[in-house]
């Protein structure tokens, strides 16, 4: 079925995507508070049918990819609710089949749509902790550690049918490693994209070139790129990646505020300009040609970003 191929195939075939926007802060916006250590996964535990709804609006918007709210759903997390693994797991399947109802919902309405997919969020080890060191990279783990931690989320994703795994918001190359590790043990289409220190290192100051040459030439890695970053920073990012990789780039910037994740607050639109001396875009829909020019393939919004922003990026607004 059309609806159903997969990203590596879309990709090889030429396509442009666009990916949905941010899902917690949506969220929020409609009234949830995520002020908890679960973030958007404890909306998987009070709300769940909200965040089927705000897949569907994503959709209806024009993306084609719906991302799963299990970015911080981690059996770890979840035990401190006294909840077992083995129910943390059915909650991370549950994001998936949220998603899939959306994709259901969406095509029964609008039959000749384009190819949608379903893309398992899976979240660094940072976010976990929820102290902001997805944004640092400061943490220290071995390999077996980082795949102990990540494989029984990745292997719940899989099991419940996502279409592809998206390792997002990665800080550290060591933790890349070893999620490259379990994409290749189940064979899974997957995207990394990962959070910056600055326009040249992500957050633990690995240098991005480091991080292109470990994911180039990987067969199951569809994309690389980068999210949650600013929009001044994607251009001189993607210019940099293509430098060291000839794999389709990804980007899913913030909407053009900025996030202080030691007051875990928003502040008012950057006023940076790129790390190439130019200026930010006021938005992604006014980024997107010079990202595409750029070899992104893939792209969609993070954190603040709406329907209505993924409406306009998908030129339908």
């Amino acid at each position: 079925m059309p609806n159903r191929r997969s990203l590596s195939t879309l990709l090889e075939a030429g396509a442009g995507l666009v990916a949905d926007g941010a899902l917690a802060t949506e969220l929020e916006r409609r009234g949830c508070d995520l002020n908890d250590p679960l973030w958007s996964a404890k909306v998987l535990l009070e709300q769940p049918g909200l965040i089927r709804d705000v897949h569907r609006d994503y959709f209806a918007a024009g993306a084609n990819i719906a991302t799963t709210a299990s970015y911080q759903a981690t059996p770890q997390g979840f035990a401190a609710r006294g909840i077992s693994a083995e129910a943390a797991l059915e909650l991370v399947a549950l994001s998936v089949r949220l998603a899939d109802e959306a994709r259901r919902q969406h095509l029964a309405d609008h039959p000749g749509s384009a190819a949608l997919l379903v893309a398992g969020s899976v979240g660094p080890y940072g976010a976990y902790l929820a102290d902001g060191s997805e944004y640092r990279g400061d943490y220290v783990l071995t390999a077996q550690e980082f795949q102990d931690f990540h494989a029984p989320r990745v292997a719940a994703l899989v099991n419940a049918g996502v279409d592809v795994l998206a390792f997002e918001t990665l800080p550290s190359f060591a933790e890349a490693e070893a999620l490259l590790a379990l994409a290749r043990e189940h064979g899974a289409d997957s995207w990394f994209s990962f959070s910056l220190r600055d326009g040249g290192h992500i957050s633990d100051g690995t240098p991005l070139g480091d991080v292109a040459r470990l994911l180039n030439g990987q067969p199951h890695v569809a994309a690389l790129g980068v999210n949650c970053v600013p929009l001044g920073l994607v251009s001189p990012v993607l210019a940099a990646l293509r430098l060291h990789t000839d794999k389709p780039l990804v980007a899913y910037p913030n909407s053009g505020e900025t996030y202080d994740p030691g007051t875990k607050t928003w502040n008012q639109a950057e006023s940076k300009g790129d790390s190439a001396g130019g200026s930010a875009p006021a938005s992604l829909a006014a980024g997107a040609a010079g990202w595409r020019e750029r070899g992104a393939r893939i792209l969609g919004g993070c954190c603040r970003t709406t329907p209505a922003d993924i409406a306009r990026l998908a030129g339908k607004a």
